[in-house]
């Protein structure tokens, strides 16, 4: 049953558990190094071991994602496409754009947009394989100009490769864990090296990936899914099951509530028993639900907001769109009765990949503008020059920079 406290008992709650990333990077440190220094030998080792590869490379044919995709169901290929669709179209919107501004005369300034080369999409297929995840990472990818997208998967997963071919990827490898990651990281003969590894995993993939961040771009390490609900009068059967969508991914999945209202809370708590009765995924939920969750009475909205900016919570849903401009930190927010966690995972056009663990403090969730680098360009006529010689000269020689101030003085003899 979840508990339903009182504000008083909020620091407790909000504090998310320390993940055993310690042990998890003293595993993955010897995978990481047996890919580094033996490349595909290395790879190999660890995907028949961990992965269940059986054939002689990870490279998955065309041939076989080819076959998957016409096994799919119209149903299903209807939905990705719908998906694709929609989450391409918000993906071309946040695409930093190119300018050019002149800043007097002889002084111009630009700024171009160039995406990456190479980008590896994890795409983790452990209790539930996520074709999602596949059209989350790469749709966005494809968007910003990226002409090498590689995509991971460690189970031959017909959704997932019958995606990957509706979206014209050839370059899908049957691999998973530590093992992949360090693969897109270092580059082996087989697998491209990734200037920017994307898409969540486990902690092993996260340590992996933590280890591993300056070697290469990452989005983010990712924890435990979590969602913070605020809500003074809701349907309850609406509240529960957006608790009960995020607690079936782990057993370290949170969900929690904060209301100002007793009766709702009680109705929730009820509404999660009565569901989680008829839940296939009850047996991890419940666990999420009785460990990790809870419902917290608050004395108004405005604490609750002020809660959940102190949590910054991986997903936000909010039934009090007035309350939008005081939000400061969340990875998406979900406003209103009709906008369920679950559509963001899916179709409705932001991305799934999101900040966990408080870094959306720092960070919104994954977006097109990740895989492109703003570049600026300076073009000053001798004029312009001339007129910003007093400061840089001053600027380099307080700095001690003596050779900084004379390549601009040589100039203008």
């Amino acid at each position: 049953m979840i508990r339903i406290l009182n504000s008083s008992d909020v620091t407790r709650v909000l504090a998310r558990r320390a993940a055993r990333m310690d042990d998890a990077e003293a595993i993955v440190r010897p995978i990481l190094e047996a890919v580094r220094k033996r490349g595909d030998r290395g790879l190999l080792e660890y995907a028949r071991k961990f992965d269940g590869l059986t054939r002689k490379t990870v490279h998955v044919p065309t041939a076989e994602l080819r076959a998957a995709s016409g096994r799919l169901s119209a149903e299903f290929l209807s939905a990705a496409e719908e998906a694709s669709h929609n989450v391409r179209r918000y993906a071309e919107k946040q695409l930093p754009k190119e300018s050019v501004t002149s800043f007097g005369k002889g002084h111009r300034l630009q700024q171009i947009v160039r995406p990456l080369d190479t980008i590896g999409a994890y795409i983790p297929a452990g209790r539930y394989p996520l074709p999602s995840t596949l059209i989350m990472t790469a749709v966005p990818a494809q968007v910003a100009g990226v002409t090498n997208i590689c995509v991971a998967c460690p189970k031959a997963v017909d959704e997932v490769y019958g995606v990957a071919h509706r979206l014209g990827l050839d370059q899908v490898f049957q691999m998973g864990g530590a093992q992949a990651i360090a693969a897109f990281a270092y580059g082996t003969k087989t697998v491209p090296r990734a200037d920017r590894i994307v898409g969540p995993g486990n902690i092993y993939v996260a340590a992996a990936k933590r280890l591993l961040a300056g070697e290469v771009g990452i989005d983010f390490v990712a924890g435990p899914t979590e969602i913070l609900i605020i809500a003074a009068d809701a349907d309850a059967r609406y509240l529960a099951a957006d608790m009960l969508a995020q607690a079936e991914h782990d057993t370290d999945a949170s969900a929690i509530l904060l209301t100002t209202s007793r009766k709702l809370a009680e109705r929730v708590a009820k509404e999660l028993e009565r569901q989680l009765a008829t839940l296939p995924t009850a047996a991890v939920a419940r666990k999420a639900i009785d460990k990790n969750s809870a419902i917290i009475l608050v004395n108004s909205l405005d604490q609750a907001v002020d809660l959940s900016n102190r949590f910054a919570p991986e997903h936000l849903a909010i039934h009090h769109e007035e309350l939008i401009p005081k939000i400061r930190h969340a990875g998406s927010v979900f406003v209103g009765a009709f906008s369920p966690e679950a559509a963001g995972d899916y179709a409705s056009g932001p991305n799934h990949v999101l900040p966990t663990n408080g870094v959306a403090r720092l960070r919104g969730g994954l977006s097109a503008a990740d895989y492109v680098k703003v570049i600026s360009v300076q073009q000053l006529d001798a004029g312009a020059l001339r007129k910003l010689a007093p400061a840089i000269t001053t600027l380099a020689r307080a700095e001690g920079l003596e050779a900084h101030a004379r390549s601009v003085e040589v100039r203008l003899v």
